[in-house]
């Protein structure tokens, strides 16, 4: 039974992992790679600062991570992930505009 389990998880990672590892999943994967290392940037700048900041390059990371997963989720015909990064990159751009305008002293 267990031997059964483990070949049967076995089979489904390599499927996943190995024969589905075609150019669109790569570009997934440098998306998701892309969007998860915001938070490493902003955590970092925050235990610098002994309080919570969110860096420039925190906004430019979600940026680029929220596109080109809603290009890879465009593609993967995705309903719930299109509408997802639909609107955290509009979200994102906003606050990208907010921090601009911030640095450009314009109130």
């Amino acid at each position: 039974m267990i031997i059964d389990l483990w070949h049967a998880m076995g089979g489904y990672f390599y499927e996943v992992f190995v024969l589905k590892l075609d150019w669109w999943a790569w570009i997934g994967l440098i998306a998701q790679a892309l969007f998860t290392g915001r938070f490493l940037v902003q955590w970092i700048a925050s235990e610098k600062a002994g309080r919570s900041v969110i860096p420039f390059s925190f906004w430019i990371l979600s940026i680029s991570g929220g596109l080109l997963l809603l290009v890879y989720a465009l593609y993967r015909r995705d309903p719930v992930f299109i509408l997802g990064q639909s609107l955290g990159v509009v979200i994102y751009l906003r606050n990208l505009t907010f921090v601009m305008r911030e640095r450009r002293g314009v109130g």
